[in-house]
This record gives structure tokens, C-alpha cells and sequence, in this order.
């Protein structure tokens, strides 16, 4: 058939049949497939007219295949999301768990990452388990009979958790935490198919007897466990206690994870950590560098004895080989300099110094929040809030006042005693700034209940 202009009248059907010598019934089927393909349209009693050719729109992706495809195995980021969103200009973060940007080490780490990348052979494949000269820095700082053997070095503290829950408990299994607890913990537990389990805390951190109960009821051989400064709660866990904790988990036959992310922010003496009290390796120990330098020095070192040391080397080896060289000997770099204690001791002064100020202007500000106990260092305060408070209203009041924090819901793995809120006084660049940032919050509680 002839090309026909827009708008022109094709040949009778007659005409058409004529032409090539077709059936009535091939012409039919042909003028209704142009028809549904939109090149022609048929009109009664007058015939079929061609009309102008329109590439057709390209189809809109449709990716809800996937959703059937992927199942429900959902690894839910939003309370960990939170804790590191950057607050908008203008906007002053009561939330969050690094350093501020001024009380970062940026000067004494990029003078060590200078001379880290200029060591022969720090772009080169590292011993898989970490630098020798790092792993006997991890042992040395934790003590007690930990020896460069027992270290695993990980991409930081979060990487730690993630890979000893998949290394000591199975999917479906259930695994003990404290409640409240770091929300980051659950949501490694979760994504690792494990179903975490509340065990209750009072003012000097998880109570054993509740503990040895949770065990014997659920079957659970995994314990999770912040004995220093627990968060949110500041708590640390007297000696007796971790000695109670310890003797529970070996009864039960499980493990204790510790999390001893805060053993720089202690401020004063606390007890020794437990896996050095661990004689038949129950405690598989972490310990970060990220908290007490910057977000980015993600190094850790994970301790652990016998076929749990093996497993968890491998499921390290599996997911990323290695922590990367040069990142080790940045480490390293640094901790081996007089920079890190004066560090440490600058950051600790900084702490004492937050923490009052933060304390003071609750009092001012927000009395009807109860703090739940003064820490002894750390970075957070955690609040009681009154009983008919709306954590959910309560983070969008703050964000309109111009403070940004973030619900207590978060820390717990079920439903919450009651509303509760973590205040963060690191976050602020100054002390003015943390000031006014509680001025606002205490601002925005009254209003919901005025």
C-alpha cells in the first residue's frame, strides 16, 4: 500500500483488493490493525483516513516485580539513619554520636595519613587479619591476657556488630540486648535474621538475674552488651555485675558481645572490660576508633578465641577481604603519636565541660524532663519525658523551633515503657550553640503540653 499523507482518505477496500490481490477479509484485518495501532482512523459511512505517526511514549519503568521478587527480609535503616542525618543550616543537632567537626583530630590524622600513604607497600594487600603492629596496639590497649592473635581489625564498630551476629547465631534464632539499646545493634540483628530480645536495665546497667531468666526462657546463646557508658542509658556496670553477666552467659553456654565504644569518653576509672575477666573465650570484644577521632577512621579491632575467632575472620574475608591499608597505617599513625593522649585528654575536658552545660540548661529549660542518671563521661544525657508526650511531635516541634533530635522509641526492640529521649551534647560546635539548642527544646516540649 502506498504511503498516504496525514489526513488523506485511503483507497476503498475495493480499490485495495484490486490492487494487491487480497481476500475482503485481509483488507479488513489490516485497515483494524492500523486502526489499533493508531495510523489510521475509520470513519462510518466515509472510510479510513491515515493520520500522523507518533513515536510512542517510552513505557514507565515498573519495578514492582521486585517487590515480590525480594520478599520481606527488609533491612529497616531509618533509626540509624537518623542518628547520622546533618542537620539543615540553621538547624543545631541535639542528635548524632561523632565528634563534632572542631573537636576532631583533622590536623594529627592528616599528618598521619600523609606518612601512612608513604610506607612501603600501604596500597598493598594487608594480612587479611589486620597489620600486625596495629592488632598488638588493640591488644595492649584492652589488656589482660588478649593477645595480637586474638585480633580481627574491622571497618569500624558497626562493621563489628554486623559480623558477629552472623557469625555466632543463626537466622530466626533470638539474640538478648539491653533495653534500652543502640539502634544500630538492632538493626544489625535484624538484617542478620535474628530476633532481638529485651533484657532490662536499671542505673547500674543490665540487671544478671533478668538476664539468666531471658536465656532460660528463649534459648538464646548470644548476649549484646555495653558496659561502659551504656547507650542511651550512660550506665556502666559495676565489677560485681560484669562478673554476674559473665558467670550467666558461660552457665547458658553463649556469648557476650561487648561494646566497649566508649572507653575513651569515660571520665574517671571504670572497671576492666570483660573480656578480660573471659577465661574460656565467652566475650567477644569491640573496640572502635571512630567515636573518639572522626566518623571516617572507620577501624576497629574485634577480639575473639577459638572457632569463633575462625568464623568471624572468614565472614570478614567473605563480605571485603580486608580493612584497607592505607586506612591501618593511618591508624596506626596516629595512635603510636604524642597527638592521641593529648587528645584524649582534650576531649575528655570537653566532655565535663558539655555534659554541665548540657545538664544546666535542662534545668533551666526543660524541668519537666527527668534525667535518667548523670553518666560518668559519654556523649548523651537520657531523659524521662512526661507520660502524655508525643515523641513524634515532639521531633517536628523541635524541628520548627530550629533543634534537631530524635524519638527514644529507636532504642528499644518492642514497644517503649513510655516516651524517652536522648540528648546528644557533643554535636554542637560551641558551647553557645548547645546552649541555645536546649533553650529550644525546652521551647518546643512546653508547647505540646501548654
Amino acid at each position: 500500500m502506498e504511503k498516504s499523507r496525514p489526513g488523506e482518505r485511503l483507497p476503498s477496500s475495493r480499490e485495495i483488493m484490486r490492487r494487491h490481490g487480497v481476500s475482503p477479509v485481509t483488507v479488513s484485518r489490516a485497515i483494524a490493525q492500523l486502526a489499533a495501532e493508531g495510523r489510521v482512523v475509520t470513519r462510518p459511512g466515509s472510510g479510513a483516513f491515515a493520520t500522523s505517526v507518533r513515536t510512542p511514549a517510552a513505557e514507565a519503568p515498573d519495578l514492582s516485580w521486585q517487590t515480590v521478587s525480594l520478599g520481606d527480609r527488609v533491612v529497616d535503616d531509618s533509626g540509624v539513619v537518623s542518628l547520622l542525618a546533618q542537620p539543615p543550616d540553621g538547624v543545631i543537632p541535639l542528635t548524632g554520636g561523632y565528634l563534632n567537626p572542631q573537636l576532631r583530630p583533622v590536623r594529627e590524622l592528616s599528618a598521619a595519613a600523609a606518612r601512612a600513604v608513604r610506607r612501603p607497600g600501604s596500597w598493598a594487600v594487608p594480612p587479611l587479619s589486620g597489620l600486625p603492629d596495629l592488632r598488638r596496639w588493640f591488644a595492649s590497649e584492652v589488656g589482660g591476657t588478649v593477645t595480637p592473635n586474638d585480633v580481627l581489625v574491622v571497618s569500624g564498630g558497626q562493621s563489628a556488630l554486623t559480623h558477629a551476629f552472623r557469625a555466632l547465631a543463626a537466622p530466626g534464632e533470638a539474640v538478648l540486648v539491653e533495653t534500652p539499646t543502640y539502634p544500630g545493634a538492632l538493626a544489625a540483628a535484624k538484617a542478620a535474621g535474628l530476633r532481638a530480645t529485651a533484657v532490662p536495665v536499671d542505673v547500674d546497667g543490665v540487671r544478671p538475674d533478668l538476664l539468666a531468666e531471658a536465656f532460660a526462657l528463649t534459648g538464646a546463646r548470644v548476649f549484646l552488651c555495653q558496659p561502659t557508658l551504656h547507650n542511651p542509658t550512660g550506665a556502666t556496670l559495676p565489677l560485681d555485675r560484669r562478673e554476674q553477666v559473665l558467670a550467666v552467659a558461660t552457665a547458658a553456654g553463649a556469648f557476650v558481645i561487648e561494646d566497649d565504644y566508649a572507653r575513651y569518653l569515660a571520665r574517671g576509672p571504670v572497671p576492666p572490660p570483660m573480656v578480660t575477666l573471659d577465661r574460656h573465650g565467652t566475650v567477644v570484644h569491640i573496640l572502635s576508633l571512630s567515636k573518639i577521632t572522626a566518623p571516617s577512621l572507620r577501624v576497629a579491632g574485634l577480639i575473639a578465641r577459638g572457632p569463633a575467632a575462625r568464623r568471624l575472620r572468614a565472614s570478614q574475608v567473605v563480605e571485603s577481604f580486608f580493612v584497607a591499608g592505607p586506612l591501618q597505617e593511618t591508624a596506626l599513625e596516629f595512635v603510636g603519636s604524642p597527638g592521641w593522649r593529648r587528645h584524649i585528654r582534650a576531649v575528655g575536658h570537653e566532655v565535663d565541660v558539655r555534659q554541665e552545660t548540657l545538664l544546666t540548661g535542662l534545668a533551666l529549660h526543660a524541668p519537666e524532663a527527668e534525667v535518667h542518671l548523670v553518666p560518668r563521661g559519654g556523649l548523651h544525657v537520657w531523659l524521662r519525658l512526661p507520660p502524655a508526650t508525643d515523641e513524634a511531635m515532639l521531633v517536628e516541634a523541635a524541628r520548627r523551633e530550629g533543634v534537631l533530635i530524635s524519638p527514644g522509641r529507636i532504642y528499644y526492640p518492642s514497644e517503649p515503657p513510655g516516651p524517652r529521649l536522648r540528648l546528644t551534647h557533643i554535636a554542637a560546635v560551641t558551647l553557645a550553640e548547645l546552649s541555645e539548642g536546649v533553650r529550644r527544646f525546652g521551647v518546643a516540649l512546653r508547647g505540646l503540653h501548654e
